[in-house]
C-alpha cells in the first residue's frame, strides 16, 4: 500500500472514530452472573453465531432481490417487445384485408390466358398479369409475415406471463426472506438486551483478545508475504471505501447513507468502473480467486465457509468492511473473522506501478 493511500485511510479513519488496530487489553469489571448461568465465552459464541445467522440470511435476501430486479427487468423488456409485435400483427392484418379486397374486386372467371388471346392489346394485358402476379406475390408475403408475427406474438405473451410469475415468486421468497433477517436480528437485539454493561464490555474483551491472537498468527504466517500496489481501479475502489468510514450497518443497504458488508465492495468497485456481483456468496463464486500471500489493496477477503462476509484489503493487515448491524464501516484487522480466501476484481489490471 502507498504511503500516499495509507495516510489517507489512517487520516479517515481518525476522523470517522474508528481503530486501526484492537484496543489494548484494558481492566475489565468482574462481570455479573451470564444469563441462564452461561459463561462469558458462550455468550460471546452464542453472539457471533446469531451475528453470522443474520449476515447469511442478509446474504440470502441479498441475492434474491437481485435476481429480482433482473426479473423485473425481464418483464418490462418482454412487455415493451410484445407491444411492438403486436402492432406489427395490427399492421400485417391490415396489409392483408387490402389485399383481399383488392382481389375480390379484380376477380374474375376467365383465365389470364384467356384474356391475353382476347385482348385488342396483347402488351397491356401482359402488364395486367404483371400487376395481377405481384399482387398475389405481396398476399403471400403478407399471410406468411401475418402468420409468423401471430405466432411470435404468442410465444412473447408466455414468456411474458411466465416471467411475470417468477417475479411474483421471488417476491414472496424475498418477503420470506426479509422476515427470516429481521427474526435473527431480533434473536441479537434480545441477546444483547439481556446483558449487563459489566457483561458486554467482558464479551468485547473476549472478542478483541480473541481477534489480536487471530491477527498475530496471520501476520506471523507471512501472509501477505508482501505489500503490492494496487492496480488504478483498485486504488479507487479502496479510496471510495475508506469515504465510507463511520456510516452505520444496514442490512440490504448499498449506500449511500449506509451499507451492509457486500453493498459496500460492491459500490466500491463500481465507482471504480467495474461492477462486480451484489452478494459475497457470488463475489466469491464468480470473481478470480488470489492467495491470501499475494493481497493487494482493492482485494476483497471473504470470510466463513459460507462466504457469507467480506471485506476490502487496505494493505499492512487491515481491511476496511461494514462489520454488522450495530456498527459502522471501519478500518478492521484482515483477521477479525475466520477467513476463507481472497478474490480480485481486477484480476486482469495490472498494479499502477507496472502499468505505468
Amino acid at each position: 500500500m502507498s504511503g500516499r493511500l495509507l495516510r489517507l485511510v489512517c487520516t479517515a479513519a481518525v476522523a470517522a472514530g474508528t481503530v486501526l488496530a484492537p484496543l489494548p487489553a484494558a481492566a475489565v469489571p468482574e462481570p455479573s452472573p451470564a444469563p441462564e448461568g452461561r459463561s462469558v465465552s458462550q455468550l460471546l459464541t452464542d453472539l457471533q453465531r446469531l451475528y453470522r445467522e443474520a449476515e447469511q440470511a442478509t446474504e440470502t435476501y441479498n441475492g434474491t432481490a437481485e435476481k429480482l430486479k433482473k426479473q423485473r427487468a425481464d418483464v418490462d423488456r418482454l412487455d415493451r417487445e410484445l407491444a411492438r409485435v403486436r402492432l406489427s400483427l395490427h399492421d400485417s392484418r391490415g396489409a392483408a384485408g387490402r389485399l383481399a379486397r383488392q382481389q375480390y374486386q379484380n376477380s374474375t372467371d376467365i383465365s389470364p390466358y384467356v384474356r391475353l388471346l382476347l385482348a385488342r392489346d396483347p402488351q397491356q394485358a401482359l402488364d395486367e398479369g404483371h400487376v395481377i402476379g405481384q399482387l398475389a406475390r405481396e398476399r403471400a408475403e403478407t399471410v406468411g409475415r401475418l402468420t409468423g408475427t401471430e405466432k411470435k406474438a404468442g410465444e412473447l405473451a408466455r414468456e411474458a406471463r411466465k416471467a411475470l410469475d417468477g417475479q411474483l415468486s421471488l417476491a414472496a421468497r424475498q418477503k420470506k426472506e426479509r422476515d427470516e433477517v429481521e427474526k435473527r436480528l431480533t434473536d441479537v437485539e434480545e441477546l444483547l438486551v439481556s446483558l449487563s454493561p459489566e457483561q458486554v464490555a467482558a464479551v468485547s474483551k473476549l472478542e478483541q483478545d480473541g481477534v489480536a491472537k487471530a491477527q498475530q498468527h496471520f501476520m506471523a504466517s507471512g501472509a501477505p508475504a508482501a505489500e503490492s500496489e494496487p492496480s488504478r481501479e483498485g486504488d479507487r475502489a479502496v479510496r471510495y471505501a475508506v469515504q465510507q468510514l463511520g456510516k452505520p450497518y444496514e442490512w440490504g443497504a448499498e449506500g449511500p447513507a449506509s451499507y451492509d458488508c457486500s453493498g459496500l465492495t460492491s459500490q466500491a468497485w463500481e465507482h471504480a468502473g467495474l461492477p462486480i456481483p451484489r452478494t459475497s456468496q457470488e463475489q466469491w463464486a464468480r470473481l478470480p480467486r488470489v492467495p491470501v500471500k499475494e493481497l493487494r489493496p482493492g482485494d476483497l477477503v471473504i470470510y466463513f465457509p459460507e462466504a457469507t462476509h467480506v471485506a476490502m484489503y487496505l494493505g499492512a493487515g487491515m481491511v476496511v468492511q461494514a462489520p454488522r448491524t450495530g456498527e459502522r464501516v471501519k478500518v478492521s484487522p484482515v483477521a477479525s473473522y475466520p477467513i476463507l480466501g481472497a478474490v480480485r476484481p481486477d484480476g486482469a489490471q495490472a498494479p499502477v506501478t507496472e502499468a505505468r
